[in-house]
């Protein structure tokens, strides 16, 4: 029996996968959550064999959770589920060690197959995707910077970062001039937006 966690944060979408995956004879839905930031502690008491995770989730972002899950759990195998394929952010899953990468617009079945492969150890990524990401320069961002537009990204300001980071003010607001000089970028919502769709945070 493969044990699935599936996290998504639209309650019609959640259940309704956890309805259709419920129907197959050797796959068990284990938990469901809304969140990414309770994507471990519950992987952690339920144990399961593959994560479902949307990879734009509250709380945390869908890789992150897939990173740390990794980590902290690394026979759970973590399954992303994107609506929107771009190739930036396939090669930032690679790297948080994710077991598959699928559109969803996928069908259902290619999803089922898709758990039933990660569970036995493969590896899945949709093709079409993996094929553009091939033409996907890397971030120019140094870690420190992607980390701080990140963190931009989600609502914090510079004197937030900073404390929660161990970084003084002074720095941070340099990595981010830094950051919208290397994208070209007029501000720093045009450094997020290039960034984001790039796949580099």
């Amino acid at each position: 029996m493969i044990r699935v966690l599936l996290a998504e944060d639209m309650s019609m979408l959640r259940e309704a996968l956890a309805a259709l995956l419920a129907l197959e004879d050797d796959i068990e839905i284990v938990a469901e959550v809304g969140t990414g930031d309770v994507i471990v502690p519950t992987a952690l008491r339920t144990r399961p064999d593959v994560a479902v995770i949307d990879i734009e989730l509250p709380g945390m972002d869908g890789l992150s959770a897939a990173a740390e899950l990794h980590e902290r759990l690394p026979e759970c195998r973590a399954l992303i589920l994107t609506g929107v394929g771009r190739p930036g952010s396939l090669r930032r899953a690679m790297s948080a060690h994710v077991a598959g990468f699928m559109v969803k617009d996928s069908r259902p079945k290619e999803l089922i197959e898709a758990i039933r492969t990660v569970a036995g150890g493969g590896r899945v990524v949709d093709p079409q995707l993996a094929f553009a990401a091939l033409n996907v320069q890397g971030s120019p961002l140094t870690e420190r910077e992607a980390e701080v537009l990140r963190l931009t990204a989600s609502g914090a300001e510079p004197p937030e970062i900073a404390a929660r980071i161990g970084l003084s003010y002074g720095t941070v607001r340099n990595y981010l001039a830094s950051s919208v000089t290397k994208l070209n970028a007029r501000n720093r919502v045009d450094a997020i937006r290039i960034a984001a769709e790039a796949g580099w945070i």
